[in-house]
C-alpha cells in the first residue's frame, strides 16, 4: 500500500498511477483534515465487485464455503473436457 500527501500526488501523478496499475498497489491519497482517497486499479476494483457480488447473499456464502470444504477434504471430482 502506497501513502502520499495531495501535493505529492500532484507532483508525481504518472508514476503512481503507474505503480497502482502495473503492480496492483493500493494509493490513499491523505487530504489532511479531509477524508482519505484510495486509488486502486480497475481489475482490482472489479475483482472486489465480483467477491462482494458472491458473498452478498447467505445462499451464495454457505455455497461458496461448502465448496472450499470440499476442496479442503479432497471430496471433489473431475471430470474430462470434451474434445471437439
Amino acid at each position: 500500500m502506497l501513502i502520499a500527501s495531495v501535493s505529492d500526488f500532484r507532483k508525481d501523478i504518472k508514476t503512481y498511477l503507474d505503480k497502482v496499475s502495473k503492480n496492483f498497489e493500493t494509493l490513499i491519497i491523505n487530504r489532511g483534515k479531509d477524508s482519505g482517497i484510495v486509488v486502486m486499479s480497475l481489475d482490482e476494483y472489479n475483482s472486489l465487485m465480483a467477491t462482494n457480488h458472491e458473498l452478498s447473499s447467505k445462499k451464495n456464502e454457505m455455497r461458496l464455503d461448502s465448496a472450499i470444504e470440499k476442496l479442503k477434504k479432497d471430496n471433489s471430482f473431475s471430470k474430462p473436457l470434451i474434445d471437439d
